[in-house]
């Protein structure tokens, strides 16, 4: 399933059309999958999980990290 995922969204090709020969389940449980598992938080676990590992191992390298309005929420009324 999380391949399925992944082959459409690193080919852009749309859910209906992933080859279900490939063997990766149908375009639409992919995407319900990761619908489920987005709005269950497993995305952002397995985020933070990669980063913590690359940092306790020193390969992150924050000097070249940038933040805008898209990672980050501004609170409103806070500067």
């Amino acid at each position: 399933m999380l391949e399925g995922i992944a082959f459409v969204l690193s080919t852009g090709i749309g859910w209906t059309k992933l080859p279900i020969e490939l063997g990766y389940g149908s375009g639409w449980t992919c995407w319900r999958r990761m619908r489920e598992w987005a709005d269950a938080g497993v995305f952002d676990r397995v985020h933070q999980a990669v980063l913590d590992r690359l940092g306790e191992s020193g390969r992150l390298d924050w000097s070249r990290a940038s933040l805008n309005s898209v990672s980050v929420r501004a609170k409103r009324g806070v500067s």
